[in-house]
């Protein structure tokens, strides 16, 4: 159930030889993702459960189960910031309906992002796809 773009990313992931590449490819990723402006990161759109600050703010075209989902994301820390590229890639563009059936662990498993973050990283991606999910939810209600 991933993007186009996600599937890229997992497509490049199989062709860099080991676990070093692939973290500064997840740092490239971060660099190249447009920021959030500073004046945008407020509270009310910050992810708790992370142990890097970062902010997710949901872009819903539409409403209800049809509206298309995308975010901007923003985080004090490069390797973060990638993994924010890495959902954005997973989930934008998808309907909110489709947001809420991708299995995120499932689909970053297969990145092999679970072996290889520590699990401070690894609650604070939980989290972010929990905001995720949340806004897709409360986007399908309508």
């Amino acid at each position: 159930m991933a993007s186009p773009a996600f599937e890229d990313i997992a497509e490049t992931f199989d062709f860099l030889e080991d676990w070093e590449e692939r973290y500064r490819h997840v740092i490239e990723m971060g660099k190249a993702m447009p920021g959030l402006e500073e004046a945008l990161r407020s509270p009310a759109i910050k992810v708790d459960g992370c142990a890097s600050q970062v902010w997710l703010l949901p872009k819903i075209a539409g409403a209800g189960p049809d509206a298309r989902f995308d975010f901007l994301g923003e985080s004090d820390a490069m390797i973060v910031r990638g993994l924010i590229a890495i959902l954005h890639a997973l989930y934008s563009g998808l309907t909110v309906a489709e947001v809420l059936k991708v299995d995120a662990a499932a689909e970053l498993k297969r990145l092999g992002l679970d072996e290889h973050l520590s699990s401070q990283r690894s609650n604070g991606v939980r989290a972010m796809v929990a905001r995720i999910r949340k806004h897709a939810a409360e986007a399908a209600e309508g």
